[in-house]
């Protein structure tokens, strides 16, 4: 490329849209790898913690030592924070019968605040994903608009100059098709980023729902609740009990 274009050459003679689009830009940009670090740190402590519930929690000789084994209150931790809800459920029915909630069995009562406590966990996992999934969708376009005004700006000072060979448009127009290139450079990142991290983010609050399943099976009949798999013949025998 002629040393007379480039991208500090088009920055120089951009005017305060082209700048703006610009700014936007690495703005996206920088957000986009902040978001991607720390999701994908918040992920890998997370699924730590999931080894450490089928390595220590269950192998603990009382809940409190298992809540010990699972992390201290510091760091997030999804898995401490579910086993800390269902036991807050537990104590605060059996404190609290005379409340309207009262009517409800303990049962009951347990389910609900497991499945809110899961609800919560799933909406702090997702967050940030949003941030990725706009930025994804939006760059490109940011970028096509910074292309669409920098061609139109070029062709106005080419136009104002009375020069109107091949060289005078070649080089400004190929300054403006960068912005598309950014536009496309920032979106990649963010598109890749969130499909991955939302793989992970299923996964994680699929763990979370097997611990909530031990947990209300524990608090309510005082032994983690073993599943295994329903063969055909079982499930044809349970269907014709239903009958």
């Amino acid at each position: 490329m002629n040393g007379q274009y480039g991208l500090s050459h088009f920055w120089q003679q951009g005017d305060a849209i082209t700048h703006l689009v610009a700014l936007i830009l690495l703005l996206m940009s920088v957000l986009t790898w902040v978001v991607l670090i720390y999701k994908v740190t918040r992920f890998w402590q997370t699924r730590q913690h999931a080894h450490k519930v089928a390595e220590h929690f269950w192998h603990s000789k009382n809940f409190a030592e298992g809540v010990g084994h699972l992390g201290g209150a510091q760091s997030p931790n999804e898995f401490r924070a579910l086993a800390l809800d269902g036991l807050s459920a537990i104590e605060h029915h059996a404190d609290n019968s005379d409340d309207l909630h009262g009517a409800l069995s303990v049962n009951e009562w347990l389910s609900s605040c497991l499945r809110r406590s899961l609800d919560n966990s799933s909406a702090r996992l997702h967050s940030g994903l949003s941030i990725l999934a706009s930025i994804g969708s939006t760059a490109p376009f940011v970028g096509l608009f910074g292309t669409v005004w920098g061609i139109y700006h070029a062709l106005i000072n080419i136009g104002s100059s009375g020069q109107v060979g091949l060289d005078q448009v070649a080089g400004p127009v190929g300054e403006a098709l960068i912005m598309t290139a950014l536009g496309l450079a920032v979106a990649i990142p963010a598109v890749l980023g969130y499909n991955a991290l939302l793989r992970q983010q299923k996964s994680i609050v699929g763990q979370l729902n097997n611990f909530a399943h031990d947990l209300h099976g524990y608090f309510i009949t005082g032994s983690r609740v073993v599943k295994h798999e329903v063969t055909a013949r079982e499930g044809a025998t349970i269907l014709a009990r239903g009958r």
